[in-house]
């Protein structure tokens, strides 16, 4: 597998660009690229022309997390403000507007149906879930305080969620947690699980395997600069992977399920082979932090090709191809 040399589009935002998600094709549009920011905005792009064909401004604060919905239709967005903004991505308008307490939002994530959004919860140690019929909250799974802990416990602080994902098949919810561990949850009851260890540091970014029988699989990446494999379900690690020289700020799996791509504060993207366990290429066309990396849907005469989006605090958003 390899990535080609990346098609940059400069100043694509007014600041730092914070998280891209892919927007599914449609029977009206091929894959389109969503993009939030710093400057306030969340902004559509088409990755064949490079050119913005949507631009919202509906958030007072700086964009963290998008996500879109396995329609192709609606995405989300949520931000600084403590709002999360459900949108039509043809016409931009408003579907729901979704009020959390300040900085308890910090990444949003689609169920695979596209039944559920769940949202990191930050301070609340918790996982947010909103049903997407009606936009009424589900539930919160929140993270057990550690035993002989008492309610307003500075220790609980450590728990702050700062990255969510769901499992393939939809069963497993993780959330990554300041103080480097790992959540499991059983969605349909409600319940924690375990927790996932091996991180010494704030775990900003997770993703499980796209690979259908692979859907035990978790990636995690973390301040600690290493990029950890987990069998979920399991509760071991199955391989821990180390290169970034800083955090590793957003993990991503291929869809072919043979590689995953990483981002990190040292500026650079690396693309891992999972036989290998190693890094096979490293790319340093960013200039600054790169917060956030999207393979995007497998292409439609070759499923094991796909692009793949890079953004960072360079304001810029740069384009591969994967094969």
């Amino acid at each position: 597998m390899k990535l080609t040399s990346p098609e940059t589009i400069p100043d694509a935002h007014e600041d730092s660009i914070w998280t891209a998600s892919w927007i599914p094709a449609t029977e009206d549009s091929p894959p389109l690229l969503l993009t939030g920011s710093l400057d306030e905005t969340v902004r559509l792009w088409d990755p064949e022309s490079k050119n913005c064909i949507l631009k919202n401004t509906g958030h007072s604060l700086g964009v963290v997390s998008v996500a879109a919905h396995p329609s192709g239709r609606i995405a989300a967005s949520a931000s600084i403000d403590s709002f999360i903004r459900v949108f039509d991505v043809v016409t931009n308008n408003t579907i729901a507007t979704l009020e959390a307490p300040p900085s308890e939002i910090w990444q949003l994530k689609f169920n695979p149906e596209g039944k559920i959004l769940a949202a990191a919860g930050g301070g609340s140690a918790s996982i947010k879930l909103w049903d997407t019929a009606k936009w009424q909250p589900i539930t919160t799974l929140s993270i057990p305080r550690p035993e002989g802990s008492k309610p307003g416990d500075k220790s609980s602080n450590k728990k702050f969620v700062l990255s969510v994902a769901w499992s393939a098949d939809g069963r497993h919810i993780a959330c990554g947690s300041m103080d480097g561990t790992i959540s499991v949850f059983d969605v349909a009851r409600a319940k924690f699980l375990h927790h996932l260890e091996g991180h010494c540091m704030p775990v900003r970014t997770l993703v499980y395997s796209s690979a259908p029988l692979d859907s035990r699989i978790l990636f995690s990446g973390s301040d600690d600069g290493h990029v950890h494999v987990y069998d979920a379900e399991g509760k071991t690690m199955i391989a821990a992977m180390s290169g970034h020289a800083s955090w590793v700020l957003s993990v991503d799996a291929s869809p072919d399920g043979a590689a995953i791509v990483s981002g990190s504060s040292d500026k650079t993207v690396r693309l891992w082979d999972l036989k290998m366990r190693a890094a096979t290429q490293i790319f340093s066309n960013h200039t600054d932090m790169v917060w956030t990396v999207a393979f995007g849907p497998p292409g439609r005469t070759d499923v094991r090709s796909c692009s793949l989006a890079s953004v960072s605090d360079d304001k810029s958003i740069s384009l591969y191809q994967y094969s």
